[in-house]
């Protein structure tokens, strides 16, 4: 019998922006973002996701450089920006730290690494957990069905900017990769319906 997933302590209670709003940090609150965010665009498949963080670790190294900080005593992150379709965030990893294993509640996502390395363990539902290191530079975009666990198991501090869409759907972890179920999670409900 595999254990139990559970709903992770950050599920977002944030309501989706109405088609066309867009949400940036103030520190990224820049027109070629606003562009590239595209705030009408309601679902984004993995690739475009891809095409998201990559260009944000090469277009808005600066200012990412800027609003990322690093905790020893545990990760940190900063929304970045959130539209009806995509929500965008900025991720901080230093050595050891690191995620469970979890899913993205039937979200396709992207990351994309900022500086540093990490180190990445996923698996699809009904297929071998497989492992891959991701350098400075490095972006993967993937599906919803996948399931992964990431961590900083270098020796120097890593940051990495994260993409999901659909936006705001709850994380589910799991007490092992192997406890994922054979059937991807779906979304619940319609887009604009999830937060009511």
């Amino acid at each position: 019998m595999s254990a139990p997933t559970h709903v992770s302590q950050y599920t977002p209670a944030d309501e989706i922006p109405e088609p066309g709003a867009l949400e940036l940090h103030p520190a990224l609150d820049l027109p070629p973002l606003r562009e590239a965010l595209r705030p009408e665009h309601d679902l984004w498949a993995p690739r475009e996701l891809r095409d998201l963080t990559t260009l944000a670790i090469t277009e808005f190294t600066g200012a990412l450089l800027d609003v990322v900080e690093v905790h020893e005593g545990q990760r940190w992150w900063a929304r970045l920006g959130l539209t009806a379709g995509v929500e965008l965030w900025l991720l901080s990893w230093a050595p050891g730290q690191g995620t469970e294993p979890h899913d993205h509640g039937g979200a396709s996502g992207s990351f994309a690494v900022l500086f540093g390395e990490l180190r990445e363990d996923y698996r699809y539902p009904a297929g071998p957990i497989r492992g891959a290191r991701h350098e400075a530079g490095a972006s993967i975009g993937f599906g919803a069905g996948r399931a992964h666990q990431v961590r900083n198991t270098g020796t120097a501090n890593s940051a990495s900017v994260h993409a999901y869409s659909p936006p705001l759907l709850p994380v589910r972890h799991y007490a092992d990769l192997a406890d994922v179920p054979p059937v991807a999670p779906r979304p619940a409900g319609p887009l604009r319906e999830r937060n009511r």
